[in-house]
């Protein structure tokens, strides 16, 4: 029996992936215990993982508003917050593990457990190229590096890399590349091909689960620019906007929640801001994608990059005006092109094992398979 400590941040999108991961270890009769923000404590329980809550390090939730240079550096922040990697350091000398999986921007985690001597595993929910290009490169980076941090040696040392994203829409690196493992999106169950041949057409709106300045506003300007075409629209505001925030026109149903697996059922486009489990699960459907980034700090613009440079959709500006949104999604109802190439790109997703499959084999010391 394996025994492993997961260490996450109250985020969003990264979570799910992980609690996924040490719930396929768990079902496997390993050990595992999930070390988070205590704000994290209810999704923790309720995926049926022992929960154990940071005791020193700053505290943090996604959903309080901020915005502008404030948003990034609270960000940064916890990214490179010594104390909570000195709080996994204490937690794993207080009950020994075998394995020590760390989200791949908590920096400081990282650099408290390589002064410590402790092996650990990075876990890596986006795509590769865009997680280590952020804590590498560009503001975020340079925050790290101000604070004595040194995140690509802490990357290079790591003895495990697990990137739970589609291999072929990522750029392999070059260095270290025998410990790096693409292990496929993780999905909490089996995506289905999209109906959306049949009419009328179906548009999913989803935006950030946490909290983006001017969210709201951009969510009515997507409901208004799609209000005059013969389609259906489903918008889910997540916990960070109220449902009573947007004006919902006469094609529309908003609500707060709904699983997306099922909206994406029969959904002829989505509308996203490229969050990746957004994304991945869209394209696992088979569905073309509108992407409009609305947090450009992380990994939103290079994930519209990708799918556009791929032929899976179209992305835009946050500040795109009513009729070039409106443009878009016509064009991707109507050009075939789009469905079949995200018809291609889901057929071999479905097909592939589960990343949470592939990872756990991986943490418990199988050989890996797939990478």
């Amino acid at each position: 029996m394996t025994s492993v400590l997961f260490v996450t941040w109250d985020g969003g999108g990264n979570v799910p992936p992980m609690l996924a991961v040490a719930s396929e270890m768990q079902r496997r009769g390993h050990a595992v215990r999930v070390l988070g923000h205590p704000s994290q404590r209810a999704a923790v329980v309720t995926a049926g993982l022992a929960f154990e809550a940071y005791s020193t390090a700053r505290s943090w939730t996604a959903l309080k508003p901020r915005s502008g240079l404030r948003a990034d550096l609270a960000y940064a922040a916890v990214f490179a917050d010594r104390r909570l990697g000195r709080d996994v350091v204490r937690s794993a000398r207080r009950s020994p593990v075998d394995r020590i999986v760390v989200d791949g921007l908590l920096i400081g985690a990282l650099s408290e457990l390589c002064r410590a001597g402790l092996r650990y595993t990075i876990f890596v929910h986006t795509l590769r190229a865009a997680m280590y290009r952020a804590v590498v490169r560009g503001p975020l980076g340079a925050v790290l590096h101000v604070r004595g941090l040194r995140p690509a040696h802490l990357y290079e040392i790591a003895e495990l890399e697990l990137v739970v994203t589609d291999p072929l829409l990522d750029v392999r690196p070059r260095a270290n590349a025998a410990s790096i493992v693409h292990t496929g999106p993780v999905f909490a169950e089996r995506a289905t091909q999209s109906t959306f041949d049949d009419p009328p057409a179906e548009v999913l709106v989803s935006l950030s689960t946490t909290y983006v300045h001017g969210q709201a506003e951009l969510l009515q300007r997507i409901i208004e620019a799609i209000a005059p075409l013969p389609v259906r629209v489903i918008v889910t505001t997540g916990p960070a906007i109220s449902p009573d925030e947007v004006r919902p026109s006469s094609n529309t149903d908003v609500h707060a929640y709904l699983p997306h697996a099922d909206a994406m059922a029969s959904a002829s486009v989505v509308v996203g801001h490229g969050g990746h489990a957004t994304t991945l699960l869209a394209l696992a459907h088979g569905i073309p994608l509108l992407i409009i980034p609305t947090n450009t700090s992380f990994d939103q613009p290079v994930i519209g990059h990708v799918i556009a440079a791929h032929g899976l959709g179209l992305t835009l500006d946050k500040r795109a005006s009513t009729e070039a949104i409106r443009d878009a999604v016509v064009e991707l109802i109507r050009r075939r092109s789009y469905r079949d190439r995200t018809g291609e790109v889901g057929r071999r997703i479905r097909g592939a094992p589960n990343g949470a499959v592939v990872a756990a084999d991986r943490l418990a010391g199988r050989a890996a398979t797939a990478g």
